[in-house]
């Protein structure tokens, strides 16, 4: 048994989902396929949340142009009349219905209520193509079978409860496929949440962990993992192969190909995972495993996280930054739901570069600084070099001002303007 899983990218129009109709076609089976939102859906869904809970924008526009999105896809595949389009009605009601609700006080909560509905637009689209053309498969809703607790937009699985589900729901009784959505979940109140930005290479780990899979595949937009990002950096290379380790690593820094939670259930089952190219899927992309070498070849790797925000806070009276200083600090960013990337501490300071969060990120300073002076940084880069060596960091820093500068054994981390 095996798990894909297709990110937007690869079914962002509809010649894009005719190619996942080729590649699935051709797979072996039983086969799991797990698919995210189109395009930059949940980008347009986000702003959608930002309209609806600070009032500041009407939503509507923008919803409008989702639904147009949705249905101009739609129209290249079907026929005119097709029941597809009276679902995706109904799905659009829903959401519109939750929109004409009153905001809660939780912008996490609302933002999970809006937001999943661009997973089961993009599944509910792709199931009835695939089915249409004579790809019989089976629709699943991941909210009913991937449970969590209630921590909003970032939740925790209950892996003896999802197991048990996904085991009951996909049984390959009567089919060998089964399409469903990566990224959403349901709480224990069966309420929506989601997993975490970019969250679907993490489901899609889940349903394999769950069925015991042989393998999964990450189809991206490019051959496998490269030693940065080869759109912005052409001398990148592509690694044949990576171990578990690494590859959390790469991931937990900043690397885009894979979501950071994605390898520990594959670790935990040896399940293999396979990056490869959605628009050539002859090329051998790059195998995650067990490997005893932890690069293949190995060289620097270079990691870059936009928006970034440098936060240093200290004492007004000039007093030592002490451990539980630190504790306060940390307990008010795990508090705040914001991810701290690298930290720097000194006698008298402690700086940390965190991602930067429309509503939990000021809503942190603020908390700080009824404690402590606090000075702040926007809109910087991060900048990781794993396996470094000094050509490779002349090179990324050429240019730049270097606001934060860390080194260990194996990483270099430079905070950039």
């Amino acid at each position: 048994m095996e798990v894909y899983k297709f990110g937007g990218a690869s079914v962002h129009n509809a010649n894009n989902i005719r190619q996942l109709a080729k590649i699935v076609s051709s797979a072996p089976r039983p086969l799991v396929v797990v698919i995210s939102a189109m395009g930059k859906t949940t980008n347009a869904l986000e702003r959608i949340v930002d309209s609806y809970f600070f009032h500041n924008s009407d939503w509507l526009e923008e919803l409008d142009k989702l639904r147009q999105y949705h249905y101009s896809i739609a129209r290249e595949l079907f026929e005119y009349g097709h029941g597809i389009f009276h679902i995706l009605d109904s799905l659009f009601s829903r959401l519109k219905k939750q929109l004409h609700s009153q905001p809660s006080m939780n912008y996490d909560y609302d933002y999970d209520r809006i937001v999943h509905f661009g997973e089961l637009l993009s599944t509910t689209i792709i199931s009835h193509y695939l089915n249409d053309i004579g790809i019989k498969n089976i629709w699943i809703d991941a909210l009913s079978v991937i449970k969590t607790d209630s921590n909003y937009r970032q939740a925790n699985i209950d892996w003896d409860a999802t197991k048990q589900l996904i085991q009951e729901k996909i049984n390959f009784h009567g089919t060998d496929l089964y399409i469903t959505q990566g990224f959403i979940a349901s709480d224990h109140n069966s309420q929506p949440v989601t997993l975490g930005r970019e969250g679907s290479d993490f489901s899609a780990a889940i349903f394999a962990w769950a069925l015991d899979g042989d393998r999964m595949t990450v189809w991206k937009d490019v051959d496998g993992i490269y030693s940065a990002d080869p759109r912005y950096y052409p001398g990148a290379r592509r690694f044949d192969r990576l171990s578990y380790r690494e590859t959390i690593e790469l991931a937990y820094y900043g690397a885009k190909v894979i979501h950071p939670k994605t390898l520990k259930p594959l670790k935990d089952k040896s399940i293999p995972l396979h990056v490869r190219s959605f628009l050539f899927p002859d090329k051998g992309g790059t195998i995650i495993t067990d490997f005893a070498q932890d690069l293949e070849p190995r060289m620097p790797v270079v990691i870059v996280k936009e928006q970034q925000t440098l936060i240093s806070v200290s004492h007004l009276d000039g007093s030592f930054i002490t451990e539980p200083d630190m504790e306060l600090i940390f307990s008010l960013i795990n508090r705040h739901k914001i991810n701290n990337n690298v930290m720097q501490r000194s006698a008298l300071s402690l700086s940390f570069c965190v991602d930067y969060h429309r509503v939990h990120l000021p809503s942190l300073i603020e908390a700080l600084k009824r404690h402590f002076l606090v000075k702040y940084n926007t809109d910087l880069r991060l900048i990781t070099i794993r396996h470094y060596d000094n050509e490779t960091i002349k090179k990324m820093t050429a240019g730049k001002e270097v606001l934060l500068h860390q080194q260990s054994r194996s990483n270099a981390y430079f905070v950039v303007r």
